[in-house]
């Protein structure tokens, strides 16, 4: 049996839903995703619930601040028992690799291993345009690119990134490297205000490692059963 790749977001407003959520879908999915709504709805005790039902959570805040706030913050995620967290790699090298070394440090003194610190390169929901409005340059691959050999010099072990992206970064990126997409949909939905979408299909083949998929499961009549079709549908 193939390992389940699929993270499913929790992006819902009430930790109650979100818990019922995680409940119903820890044995059918490979993690849940706890974001920046939630996780301010909720707190830390709503990770710490999570974690309770059995379920490996990737903890979604995209931590962007000077290198000693940053390895702060994540050392107090990696107390939390989260398996994956998030940083922006536009903070930087330093920035990078201080919150590297923390959850190295601080996961080894509580004895387990540390979580895959992800940067995010370019948000799903900007294209070209986006990008040029802010000053950088216009195409996306370019400068996915660049945060990306940036990350792997500051240490990182993942990224986030659009599945577009996913066969050019195999190319620069060790051959044990996470690549985790979010913009994941079924076929035949449309792509709401992700730009960059690709089936979960298509993600796995071109290289993703996990898949990030929201709305189509927890927005689904029976979520179960919408995550369990996914999943079978990568067989």
């Amino acid at each position: 049996m193939i390992r389940n790749p699929i993270i499913v977001a929790l992006d819902v407003p009430e930790p109650a839903q979100a818990l019922s959520l995680a409940t119903d879908l820890a044995s059918v999915v490979g993690a849940v995703k706890i974001g920046s709504e939630l996780f301010t709805s909720g707190g830390p005790d709503i990770v710490r619930q999570v974690r309770a039902t059995g379920a490996s959570v990737f903890l979604d805040l995209k931590f962007h601040d000077i290198p000693n706030t940053v390895a702060k913050s994540v050392s107090a995620a990696v107390k939390l028992d989260v398996q994956m967290l998030t940083i922006h790699t536009c903070g930087g090298v330093e920035m990078m690799r201080a919150a590297e070394e923390s959850a190295q440090k601080t996961a080894a003194a509580l004895g387990r291993p540390a979580p895959l610190v992800l940067g995010v390169t370019v948000l799903t929901s900007m294209d070209g345009s986006d990008l040029q409005e802010i000053g950088l340059t216009s195409e996306v691959g370019c400068q996915v690119e660049r945060l990306a050999r940036l990350a792997v010099q500051a240490g990182l072990r993942g990224l986030v990134c659009s599945p577009h992206e996913v066969v050019m970064l195999r190319k620069i990126v060790p051959i044990d490297f996470a690549l985790i997409t979010p913009g994941i949909r079924p076929a035949g939905p449309a792509g709401d205000d992700q730009k960059r979408t690709m089936t979960p299909r298509e993600a796995m083949a071109a290289g993703s490692t996990w898949l990030v998929i929201g709305r189509p499961i927890y927005a689904a009549p029976v979520p179960r059963t919408a995550a369990a079709s996914i999943f079978q549908s990568l067989a």
